[in-house]
């Protein structure tokens, strides 16, 4: 059974809350403006600061090469892109985000570093990409498609942006496979995380969103099956510390 299946007609899931459809965005919005200007260090915190191995990991999958386009969705403080462009220079990189808050703190990050070239940034929805079809040589998302309304329209949108055998990378939360494990996971996340964005954020109701989140999205082979049913091919998926993240990879063939 599907989340749409789950909730009433016109309905969608808001954490462990149930909204009509054309609410969560606007919710999603301002969970991510009140916790952007501390967004990256809470990662630090909340992971140990295992999100960068986790990002890395898929920064070494993708493997970035030579003068291609990439959108990064859902990337607004930057983390990826200049992930990206450490690693292939002459990439130009796309960072698109629904949030103007998160955008503005990647925009004030890449001055900052002195990241003034190849790096572009637009306020879009993943649902509705203000791009020519087949103009990308990859698309990358990373912790952000399990926020959209519509996952099936946001990975339809990214079929129709990529270029013929264009790169499809998603990495997200997903679903621990040892129950002990998920126990203990369970435990932290739900007693101490949102205690922490309290804490150091002043909004710990974000981060028990963030949380509920999680647990709502779709497990690794049910997010490979919408995947395929998008139109990609090749889809291939990664476990990461035991299953609290995974990354999906896929191509338009």
């Amino acid at each position: 059974m599907t989340d749409m299946q789950e909730n009433a007609a016109g309905e969608t899931h808001f954490g462990f809350r149930s909204v009509p459809e054309s609410e969560k965005a606007r919710l999603v919005r301002s969970v991510f403006d009140s916790v952007a200007d501390r967004y990256d260090l809470m990662n630090d915190l909340m992971s140990g600061g295992i999100h960068r191995l986790w990002k890395a990991a898929m920064i070494d999958w993708l493997n970035p090469r030579g003068a291609i386009r990439i959108l990064d969705v859902a990337g607004g403080t930057g983390d990826i892109a200049f992930r990206i462009l450490d690693r292939a220079p002459q990439a130009e990189v796309l960072v698109a985000d629904i949030n103007v808050a998160m955008l503005e703190q990647g925009r004030n990050r890449a001055i900052d570093q002195g990241r003034l070239r190849r790096l572009t940034w637009a306020c879009m929805d993943a649902e509705r990409l203000a791009l020519p079809d087949r103009s990308v040589d990859a698309y990358t998302i990373a912790f952000g498609i399990r926020n959209v309304t519509h996952i099936d329209i946001a990975l339809a949108e990214a079929f129709r942006v990529l270029k013929p055998g264009g790169r499809f990378l998603c990495l997200e939360f997903s679903h621990v496979r040892n129950p002990a494990l998920a126990a203990l996971y369970d435990a932290y996340s739900f007693n101490i995380l949102p205690k922490l964005g309290g804490f150091v954020a002043n909004d710990e109701a974000s981060y028990r969103y963030l949380v509920e989140s999680i647990r709502r999205f779709p497990d690794q082979d049910r997010f490979a099956q919408m995947i395929v049913n998008a139109g990609f091919g090749n889809i291939q998926v990664r476990d990461l510390s035991g299953g609290i993240a995974a990354l999906h990879s896929a191509r338009r063939i």
